[in-house]
């Protein structure tokens, strides 16, 4: 099969020939349909992933797909059902799944999907005499991916692939992180700094909640002009966050979400809530920052709060996002700035580095 390969941490992707074992136990092959084009992948390509850490890699976990074959064991699917390929795989016996926080699953299998391996420390990609990595478990760059069971979420087959493989990471984190972490409730506030693809599906995830005042914040005015389309009722070019959410919702907003994953901007959404107000971070910072947050506004009942892809139960919210999608309540098709063939995903990938899109959509055959 072909797949795009980082092979250098800060050069472009290599498309190359790569070699995909049959599924085993409890493994699933997918014939990957669409891949979106995520900031963690970006953060891979720039050496600034944790969990990649040996190459080369096939990147991209945003993606949906056919069922090609699948290994023994594997009852949930079978080949030529549709599925949208969740971020993780919980294994539902750990002391996390028992308790219900599967987005926190501690089971062998996950653990080590997410470095890339399965739990016996193999994978099934190679090119030539050269093991490959697939990112988190996925590495939807490519024609086809080896995934486990419990990652694979059916859908119906008229629904549109390319569209719902946005579900898998960059939707249900921000509709996620308003549900499911900061459960925000009806008639509030709410302040979301970063409109990109994930921020975008903040705001959407506010005005399912029935938030009233949706304040957008972005450095670019283009998002906030898309922001304004899925629900924002004010926008802000990101400046002294705290003053100028203060002139829109006298106080600060109830809650605030930030998506850039930077620590010097989260402080400045902290400080724009009020008194008793939630503040998620969405966006995951370099390692080795540090967040610095003034004591005092702690001390006013103020909570931060951190998420993993929206803590989402992938077999409970994914169905749910699609059938948002399906009855026009969630708008996937506005979140799509283009849709490029695997030959493109440089191209992709720049596009989505420099700001300009919300997603780029890598889409085969």
């Amino acid at each position: 099969m072909r797949a795009a390969l980082l092979r250098e941490y800060g050069a472009p992707l290599q498309i190359a020939e790569v070699r995909v074992e049959a599924p085993k136990d409890g493994e699933v092959l997918v014939a990957i349909a669409a891949s979106g084009v995520c900031g963690s992948d970006l953060k891979a390509i720039d050496g600034k992933s944790p969990v990649v850490t040996h190459l080369p890699c096939v990147l991209g976990h945003e993606s949906a797909g056919v069922v090609e074959a699948v290994g023994p064991g594997v009852t949930s699917v079978k080949p030529g059902d549709h599925v949208v390929v969740a971020m993780n795989g919980p294994c539902g016996r750990c002391r996390n799944c028992a308790r219900g926080r599967v987005h926190l699953c501690s089971g062998r299998t996950r653990m080590a999907a997410i470095m890339g391996v399965t739990a016996d420390g193999t994978t099934r990609l190679s090119t030539g005499d050269e093991v490959v990595r697939p990112y988190i478990g996925i590495g939807s760059f490519a024609e086809k991916a080896v995934v486990t069971e419990a990652m694979c979420v059916k859908v119906d087959r008229d629904a549109p692939l390319d569209l719902l493989a946005l579900t898998a990471c960059g939707v249900v984190t921000g509709v996620g992180a308003v549900l499911n972490v900061a459960r925000v409730e009806p008639g509030t506030s709410v302040l979301v700094v970063g409109c990109g693809g994930v921020g975008l599906n903040v705001v959407q995830g506010a005005v399912l909640a029935g938030a009233t005042t949706i304040i957008a914040a972005d450095v670019v005015e283009s998002k906030l002009d898309l922001a304004t389309r899925f629900g924002a009722t004010h926008t802000v070019l990101a400046d002294d966050l705290p003053k100028q959410v203060g002139e829109i919702v006298r106080g600060g907003t109830d809650y605030a979400f930030d998506v850039t994953g930077v620590p010097e901007v989260l402080a400045k959404a902290f400080a724009s809530t009020q008194p008793g107000g939630t503040t998620v971070m969405v966006g995951s910072p370099a390692a080795g920052k540090n967040l610095e947050i003034p004591p005092g506004l702690l001390f006013g009942s103020r909570r931060l709060m951190g998420t993993q892809g929206g803590d989402a139960v992938p077999a409970r919210d994914l169905p749910l996002l699609v059938g948002l999608y399906r009855s026009g309540r969630l708008n996937l098709e506005g979140l799509v700035s283009e849709r490029v063939p695997l030959d493109d995903v440089n191209d992709a990938v720049a596009h989505v580095r420099s700001g300009a899109v919300a997603r780029s959509v890598i889409v085969f055959g």
